[in-house]
């Protein structure tokens, strides 16, 4: 009896311990992929280079995204793919140059047209990190198709809080279509309810300010779990609306213009400071990576923004037109730094991907790469040799290398030469005084437009009512 006693208590000893070591085990699993980091972006639209603290603005303060310069990286030469919204996010949402796959025009609003928008044969970042376990959403602009297919649910985002359109009014009283899918326009676009998943909401708020809380939502609900978040606002985008509240702020500026930008700009500031406090609250903030940039340059003319010492801005081939403010945090593993070598939105793809273990189409290879090791110092030199862009509909190109940059224009009848070390303006061609540098460089541009196809599709400047515009404008001038 005594014997069989003992023998219970021995099993019991051991199918416990066993459980516990199988507990155990899962615990420390679970813990494992809780450890993965969150990737937070948070994008503004159209902002100006020289219109952020980071980058010497005093007019318009910006302290919470200062914050995240100040705690880990301002880059000095952060670029996106293109100048102008919607290829600029195609090619950062895919890591790669938009031009390969034919997406080289902002697009049209057609929700009934399922080729006008990112094609499927693309993975996207929410798709890529999916794979791995985390969750995603998306808050504020899409402007990646406007048809069901290409709903950011439907292309790998779990949970979707904002707009289809290239753009959209702030006040909720003017927005007073339901039915995101009942029309095909772009102005009739920036009316539309905010659609939450694939339900059409109305909102109370001022809408940068519901864009911010509901990412403070967000981060409260999945802090569990590892996470992409993508705030991706709308402001300073036209129109120029904004509240007394951030006006108020900004009476030292006469202009009314340029008083309704920076007071949309402030606006966003507010938000990324209830993120980055929210991550603080919830004690992500050591495991999270910040990145904050602008999808291209600011449009100085059409929204009062101001882009420095930079040459032009939105739409331009030149500096203006996509080099952009741009910074990243990651406390638990970066020291604060200033970058200077170039880096690119196409690298966030790659930085996320390879930080998560998250496996990637072969058949479909990245141009970003993950620029991690190079801000740890564990890889020298430069992320990137070199940097493109090509704007099909007008035969513009730009080519980065090193410090040198080459502009080809008119078919490529004219070629200009720029050192951007010694003339961030591009004020100074020296093309006649380096032959063979002009030379070379064009040799790069050559092959690299060989690896492209043409555009897929026609853009938003094929419209009627955008062609007409143009020609009042002609006329004005």
């Amino acid at each position: 009896m005594k014997k069989a006693v003992i023998k219970i208590i021995v099993i019991i000893i051991f199918f416990g311990g066993a459980y516990q070591l199988i507990n155990k085990k899962g615990s420390d699993s679970n813990k494992a992929e809780q450890a993965k980091p969150n990737f937070i972006v948070i994008m503004a639209d159209d902002l100006g280079y020289g219109d952020v603290g980071f980058n010497g603005s005093t007019e318009i303060p910006t302290p919470n995204i200062d914050r995240i310069a100040a705690n880990g990286i301002k880059f000095t030469n952060g670029y996106t793919s293109y100048s102008v919204c919607s290829p600029s996010r195609a090619g950062f949402i895919t890591g790669r140059y938009q031009q390969r796959f034919g997406y080289e025009r902002n697009i049209q609003y057609r929700p009934n047209d399922p080729n006008m928008g990112l094609p499927q044969t693309e993975k996207t970042i929410p798709e890529v990190l999916g794979q791995v376990g985390y969750k995603s959403r998306i808050i504020g602009k899409w402007h990646l198709g406007a048809h069901i297919s290409n709903h950011p649910i439907n292309r790998g985002f779990t949970s979707f809080f904002g707009h289809l359109g290239g753009g959209h009014k702030y006040f909720p009283e003017e927005l007073t279509i339901k039915d995101s899918y009942s029309f095909s326009d772009e102005p009739m676009s920036y009316k539309t309810w905010i659609m939450k998943d694939h339900t059409p909401i109305e909102i109370k708020n001022y809408l940068t300010d519901e864009f911010s809380d509901n990412a403070v939502s967000f981060i409260d609900k999945t802090q569990k779990d590892p996470f992409f978040l993508f705030v991706s606002y709308n402001a300073p985008h036209t129109p120029l609306q904004d509240t007394e509240k951030y006006l108020s702020r900004f009476e030292h500026i006469k202009d009314p213009k340029r008083r309704t930008y920076a007071a949309m700009v402030s606006a966003v500031d507010d938000g990324v400071g209830k993120i980055l406090d929210q991550l603080e609250a919830k004690g992500l903030n050591e495991n999270t990576l910040v990145f904050f940039l602008s999808d291209n340059g600011g449009p100085e003319h059409a929204n009062s923004s101001d882009n420095g010492l930079l040459r032009e801005g939105k739409g331009s081939i030149y500096e203006g037109g996509n080099r952009i403010p741009f910074a990243m945090q990651w406390p638990g593993e970066l020291s604060p730094m200033v970058y200077d070598y170039p880096v690119s939105a196409l690298d966030l793809m790659a930085t996320f991907a390879d930080l998560a273990d998250a496996p990637l189409a072969e058949d479909r290879p990245l141009d970003g790469v993950n620029i991690i090791p190079y801000l740890k110092g564990k890889k020298k030199g430069s992320p990137h040799s070199t940097l493109y862009i090509r704007k099909f509909d007008g035969d513009f190109y730009s080519v980065r290398d090193g410090d040198l940059k080459l502009v080809t224009k008119e078919n490529n009848s004219v070629k200009e030469l720029y050192n951007l070390s010694e003339d961030i303006s591009e004020e100074n061609d020296i093309a006649e005084l380096y032959p063979q540098e002009l030379i070379r460089l064009d040799s790069l541009r050559q092959k690299w437009d060989a690896e492209l196809i043409d555009p897929i599709f026609l853009g938003l400047m094929h419209t009627e009512r955008y062609i007409q515009k143009r020609l009042n404008n002609k006329k004005r001038k």
